[in-house]
């Protein structure tokens, strides 16, 4: 495989890249998308969105990018829950590991495997990889110290900021039981698809289930029944009411 080809091919992810950014401001304007993406904003404010066409919801806009960067994680706590704040965490660690593995492999590794064979190199796009990779290194080099010693430092780094990330995704976690109210849907599990017993009723037979295989964290059961046309009626209810609420 060619440099130049490797090239190509980052030019053209990153372009895609581009792209799907460009359709996610494009969507996320979007006024029957907004639930998916702003949800519990929605939930909050208790608003009903009119859809009105709008141009500029129809062109591309990088400043989400710009505010998404500048937020910080206490916003994020606040607007979008724990969750969000555990998936930017992730994205952190991600982007650290990387760049301390890109810098350590473009500045240490790279140089010592290209110039690891006494041999009259091409050009950088038209090389093979190959001349980057530690195969390219003499046998016996006195230089191979140099990989393992990158390895332990990008291990070691790796550990130590897992350690650190979990510290701190463990104190949020708590802090954020500590603060919210208990309520019954935080130990509350939903559970379908009971297989009927000729035996037993459904709620003798989730009753024993739990009792044998659950024991120490089952406390009661509340067995719920969706019947058809009934369940429509409630449910044609709710939405009605909620229409009527937004009047």
């Amino acid at each position: 495989m060619k440099v130049g080809a490797l090239l190509t091919s980052a030019g053209i992810n990153i372009g895609l890249c581009i792209l799907f950014l460009s359709f996610y401001s494009v969507l996320r304007k979007q006024p029957q998308n907004v639930k998916v993406y702003f949800g519990r904003r929605i939930a909050e404010q208790h608003k009903r969105l009119r859809g009105a066409f709008i141009l500029e919801r129809f062109v591309p806009s990088p400043s989400w990018i710009v505010r998404s960067l500048q937020c910080t994680e206490d916003e994020i706590l606040s607007t979008a829950g724990l969750d969000a704040v555990v998936f930017n965490r992730v994205l952190v660690f991600s982007i650290r590991i990387f760049s301390l593995a890109a810098i350590l492999c473009l500045f240490g590794v790279l140089p010592l495997n290209y110039f690891g064979q006494d041999m009259q190199h091409e050009r950088i796009p038209s090389a093979s990889l190959e001349t980057f990779t530690i195969g390219n290194m003499k046998e016996k080099s006195i230089w191979l110290w140099v990989h393992c010693v990158v390895l332990y430092i990008i291990s070691g780094v790796a550990c130590f900021l897992l350690y650190m990330e979990y510290k701190h995704i463990a104190r949020l976690r708590l802090l954020h039981l500590v603060r919210t109210t208990t309520n019954r849907s935080h130990f509350t599990v939903l559970v379908r698809g009971i297989p009927k017993s000729t035996h037993e009723s459904f709620n003798n037979a989730v009753e024993s289930f739990f009792t044998t295989y659950h024991a120490p964290s089952y406390l009661s059961h509340q067995v719920v029944y969706k019947v058809g046309k009934l369940q429509k009626i409630v449910d044609h209810s709710y939405i009605t009411g909620e229409l009527f609420s937004d009047l």
